[in-house]
């Protein structure tokens, strides 16, 4: 099996936990989501995410939600406000329309970003073994 340089980056992202439930293309979804852990979008949302877990939307996805999660990993389209506990990241060819609040945002070029950006809060703290690894995968990109 390939795996592209953006699903190791979105895979990275998403504190590499197992993921426990996924959206996948084609499909629809509306109402309040609740979940532990991680979660890979690459369908349709409409509603309300809340988590204290990892967010990761596929390019396919389409989000029209309010998301209030631990961390997003984003590729697809989120039309709405994101807060986010530890941070959000953003890879091309995303699009988000809505404010973003995390103490950690990264935008890759190519993004297209529609909205207002708040840093507050405390990131959580990086072992001197993540930041390593974190700078290797960054150099190698």
């Amino acid at each position: 099996m390939l795996i592209s340089k953006k699903d190791e980056r979105e895979k990275r992202g998403a504190n590499q936990d197992e993921i426990i439930a996924f959206l996948g293309k084609g499909t629809r979804f509306k109402g309040v989501v609740t979940y532990e852990g991680t979660v890979r979008i690459d369908g349709h949302i409409e509603g309300e995410i809340v988590s204290s877990g990892a967010l990761v939307v596929g390019e396919s996805a389409v989000i029209d939600a309010e998301v209030s999660v631990g961390s997003v990993v984003c590729g697809g389209t989120i039309n709405g406000n994101i807060t986010a506990t530890e941070k959000v990241q953003l890879l091309a060819p995303a699009v988000v329309t809505g404010s973003i609040k995390a103490p950690i945002i990264m935008i890759e070029a190519g993004v297209r970003f529609n909205g207002q950006c708040e840093m507050k809060g405390e990131p959580r703290a990086h072992s001197a073994i993540e930041l390593e690894e974190q700078m290797a995968i960054a150099a190698n990109d």
